[in-house]
């Protein structure tokens, strides 16, 4: 593992940059990525580093952002467009190494060791790298190096993004340096774990690195080793390629436009949530017996919620057949506070073609209609058919079906 060199490229202000090479006249000016500024969903999806020189950061609200910069240019986001340019880089990186991990739609691992007979130096490889994807592609890329992937993403997010080279190696010989950086820092660390940390007297990654791991494990099982064993750059996890083709779950989640807080609107969304993870299940051929509900309160600052699941007695890839699971899970755990998202996946799937069957049910008369549906979605779109109460003012089927993650394509 020592001999590994590992990289993890991230492009800076991924949507901005990419907007910016899109429309030249935005080079100079700066620029944020916002959603609807007349929905609540209206928040800051990326800064420039221009507008960050005003103190706008990323996922603050649209009008706090123009308080702080007027002269902010605003951009709707373009979804599809990124995805594109995530597909790009990828092949960029890929004419480096074969071994090309994905790990959000801005950020990449790579394993490198074997291409340094080609390409030279670790980082003289990633100096050619950031001026390969610059001139192609026209944004800028960071990139963090370790001997595993979670030394090289910390040596990113901690280091790589603050120096003028955008590029820096952390392992064994200069692990001090991450010692140093509140706990905070930590990969997989957030604020409310961050807090329990502080609570037991752990304030720095170096003060979870040297805590006894035997105490932690006591009181977070296997996550408290995991959080040790990140604290001290240990990582076993090999940079692959697979790690997306096999799917574990199909998942469906929204942000709503506004708080819900009667249980009629709130079954529309989740019913709609269903109809979309039940389709694209049959659409990769699955058939999945876990249901899973997940709430979000409406409240930030004391956010409140569940992640509930239940397991059904045979597999399904049904609407109906969610719904009323994931239904039950809502009205046993939702608290009756007001809801901001919403999120139902289907997982422990299984090939749809070789299933138990239920003897006691019509299995065959809802194979027929799912079919049916289906041939109308892919011929006509996904506006062609819906339920009726989509129609309603809580339904979101129609306007999503135009958007991709969230936002216009």
């Amino acid at each position: 593992m020592k001999n590994k060199v590992i990289f993890l490229t991230d492009i800076q202000s991924f949507y901005a940059s990419v907007e910016k090479v899109r429309d030249h006249s935005l080079k100079d000016k700066p620029v944020i990525v916002a959603g609807d500024p007349e929905r609540r969903s209206g928040i800051v999806l990326a800064a420039c580093p221009l507008a960050k020189k005003f103190g706008i950061t990323t996922a603050e609200t649209l009008g706090s952002a123009k308080l702080k910069c007027p002269h902010v240019e605003v951009v709707r986001p373009h979804m599809q467009l990124y995805i594109d340019v995530s597909i790009q880089l990828g092949k960029i990186m890929e004419q480096f190494t074969d071994l090309v991990e994905p790990f959000s739609i801005d950020e990449q691992f790579m394993d490198v060791t074997g291409s340094q007979r080609i390409f030279g130096h670790q980082f003289e490889m990633a100096k050619k790298l950031q001026m390969k994807i610059l001139n192609d592609i026209g944004v800028y890329s960071r990139i963090g190096i370790g001997p595993n992937k979670v030394l090289a993403k910390m040596a990113c997010d901690n280091f790589a993004k603050k120096n003028k080279v955008g590029i820096f190696r952390l392992d064994e010989n200069n692990i001090d340096r991450l010692w140093e950086l509140p706990i905070e820092k930590t990969l997989g660390v957030g604020k409310k774990m961050g807090k329990h940390l502080r609570g037991m007297g752990i304030s720095t990654i170096g003060g979870l690195a040297k805590f006894p791991v035997e105490l932690l494990k006591k009181r977070w099982g296997i996550n408290g080793e995991v959080l040790w064993q990140t604290a001290n750059g240990i990582d076993y996890s090999p940079v692959t390629v697979k790690t997306h083709n096999q799917q574990k779950a199909v998942g469906h989640h929204m942000t709503l436009p506004r708080d819900y807080t009667k249980i009629e609107d709130i079954k529309i969304v989740l019913l709609e949530l269903c109809t979309e993870v039940a389709r694209r299940c049959r659409k990769k051929g699955y058939m999945g017996v876990t249901i899973s509900c997940s709430v979000r309160g409406a409240d930030f600052d004391y956010p409140t919620g569940f992640n509930r699941q239940v397991t059904l007695p045979v597999p399904t890839n049904y609407d109906l057949d969610i719904f009323q699971a994931a239904y039950k899970l809502l009205i046993k755990y939702w608290d009756r506070e007001p809801i901001r998202s919403l999120g139902v996946s289907l997982s422990h799937l299984q090939p749809s073609h070789q299933y138990q069957i239920d003897l006691f049910d019509n299995y065959l008369y809802r194979e027929q209609l799912n079919t049916a549906l289906d041939k109308i979605w892919d011929k006509y779109g996904r506006t062609a058919i819906y339920r009726a109460s989509s129609i309603t003012s809580a339904g979101q089927a129609h306007e999503r079906a135009y958007k991709i993650g969230g936002h216009y394509k």
